[in-house]
């Protein structure tokens, strides 16, 4: 066996070995993004069954397992008042506050998008937690990953054309240029995408 011996003089071949071994357990913090889109729950899926191994607690070493973080965000409401006669364009912002009918009909559809996540997640052994954010989804996906340092991001594609991509823009382009971590991009599978378009 070489040893390696840096410019101080210290022996540094059990440090490197061990060094190489916490890189190589070290797990992580995953984001996956989701919303009642097919492609999000792909790409949750893709993410728990791909990224087990950095993310799967293991109790029978003893090793605490990585955090994956699923977070679903809520565009914000905006309710405007239009005065009677008047054109939109005499629109008048009134509140940004959501109706209580809308607001729990909003609630029971998150209920509903995190126990199917969480179904998803059950049995792989991943301790997971839950993100609920309101606003522009592209704007808050990247500051949550700030605010949380999170190691890694998974979205799915929606696939987008390129004209609706012009003018809605997109998610994941967004977050691939903006995101302060490595974001990972899952496609549906070939035939989920042709089947789509016929």
């Amino acid at each position: 066996m070489e040893t390696y011996v840096d410019a101080i003089g210290v022996d540094t071949a059990g440090t490197t070995t061990e060094t190489a071994e916490k890189k190589q357990n070290k797990k992580l913090r995953v984001m996956v993004a989701i919303d009642e889109s097919k492609n999000s729950f792909y790409a949750l899926e893709w993410a728990v069954e791909h990224l087990r191994d950095v993310i799967r607690a293991e109790p029978e070493n003893d090793q605490e397992g990585g955090l994956l973080t699923l977070v679903h965000v809520h565009p914000t409401y905006l309710q405007y008042i239009y005065p009677a006669g008047g054109t939109v364009a005499a629109a008048v912002y009134a509140t940004d506050s959501v109706p209580e009918p809308m607001k729990k009909a909003r609630e029971e559809s998150t209920t509903r998008l995190f126990t199917r996540a969480l179904e998803i997640c059950r049995g792989k052994m991943v301790k997971t937690e839950t993100m609920i954010l309101e606003g522009d989804p592209k704007e808050v996906i990247c500051q949550a990953i700030e605010e949380t340092h999170v190691d890694l991001l998974v979205v799915g594609s929606r696939g987008l054309g390129m004209i609706k991509r012009a003018f809605l823009g997109s998610v994941s382009d967004y977050c691939a240029q903006h995101a302060k971590c490595p974001i990972l991009i899952v496609r549906p599978p070939r035939e989920a995408s042709t089947s789509k378009q016929q």
